[in-house]
């Protein structure tokens, strides 16, 4: 894939024909009600950053600050809403003590659907995700309500996040034998410091068409250098914590290995002049899969922070220190067939190149 340089050089989204900036809003941090995000007039300022950039590609969910951030979003799109690609997303519970305002069945994707509509004020939805797998309902149910919302112009692409690779591949091979819209993105969490979705996740991705929009590329802040020894907490709460750097330690990221890889992201972040944020993401936008990293931000500063991520490029020593200091080992079955033994009784010992995708 040629690398983007600014927001208005796009790539395709996975086999679809729609066309998105290189970097996608996120707008987790759009509204206040969680305690840590930003008030309407900061977020319409990043907003603007983003738009008047040639962004156009804006990512947010249902249930993202109680609701306000699709509120707010939709106000934002009113008098553009023909160039932006919106993408949102169904599943995660809107009523406590009501197990069916949750997961992904036809009943909750219908509702949220005409939640989101509502609250975007919009007639469609561009892409809608699901947003995690819930381990009870059917791939046969989703994919077919999924499709029935295509047919009925409420949704025009879809796509899925946070879960397993084989239960993704059998759900797209189901769309594809049955006719149904099949998944065109995935949205997984990718970065310098969570690394094992490229044992299963990246490469299923590629094989099958999707593209890849990683999640958190910065670590929850903790790639961004903003962290310390003094921070590493293991506090593993069910809310969502009133503090970024709860969010983040509940997550179960905040580490001391992570913690050694954000400093050599600051070295090199140094050595080329930007910010370790930067860096951060630009790594994530060199694998080939990935098309458009989502980036968050509370103040527009960071927003446009962020888009000098197009800017980096590192030289062959710098990336060698990052797989350093963050690549993990493999596992089964690359684990063993990667083995010189297994790789005699496969190959004969003749050399044969792999296919990628």
């Amino acid at each position: 894939m040629m690398k983007s340089t600014s927001l208005d050089q796009y790539r395709l989204l996975g086999r679809s024909g729609l066309r998105v900036s290189p970097l996608a809003l996120g707008t987790m941090t759009f509204g206040s009600e969680w305690g840590w995000g930003a008030d309407k007039a900061e977020a319409k300022r990043i907003f603007d950053a983003y738009v008047d950039r040639g962004g156009n590609f804006i990512d947010t969910a249902v249930n993202y600050t109680n609701g306000s951030a699709e509120k707010i979003l939709g106000g934002f799109i009113k008098d553009k809403r023909d160039r932006i690609v919106l993408s949102t997303k169904f599943t995660m519970a809107r009523e406590q003590g009501n197990p069916n305002s949750g997961g992904n069945h036809r009943f909750n994707l219908v509702r949220s659907v005409e939640a989101s509509l509502r609250q975007l004020d919009t007639d469609r939805i561009d892409l809608l995700h699901v947003h995690a797998w819930d381990f009870t309902t059917t791939p046969e149910e989703v994919m077919r309500a999924l499709d029935d919302l295509v047919r009925a112009g409420k949704i025009l692409y879809v796509a899925i996040c946070n879960t397993p690779a084989w239960r993704v591949a059998q759900m797209q091979t189901i769309a594809d034998l049955r006719g149904w819209s099949p998944f065109v993105a995935l949205q997984i969490e990718y970065s310098l410091v969570e690394r094992s979705v490229e044992h299963e996740l990246i490469p299923m991705a590629r094989a099958l068409g999707l593209a890849v929009l990683p999640w958190s590329p910065l670590g929850g802040g903790i790639l961004s250098g903003k962290y310390s020894r003094a921070d590493l907490s293991d506090e593993n709460v069910a809310d969502v914590s009133p503090t970024r750097k709860g969010v983040i330690a509940s997550t179960g990221r905040l580490t001391g290995r992570a913690l050694n890889i954000a400093d050599v992201v600051g070295e090199i972040a140094e050595e080329l002049g930007a910010t370790s944020s930067q860096a951060a993401l630009a790594w994530t936008l060199l694998n080939p899969a990935v098309v458009s990293p989502i980036v968050g931000a509370r103040t527009v500063a960071q927003a446009e922070d962020n888009f000098g991520a197009l800017a980096i490029a590192f030289t062959h020593e710098q990336l060698e220190r990052l797989d350093n200091a963050s690549a993990q080992a493999p596992i089964f079955p690359e684990r063993f067939m990667g083995r010189p033994m297994a790789q005699q009784l496969m190959f004969g010992g003749a050399t044969v190149p792999g296919r990628r995708a």
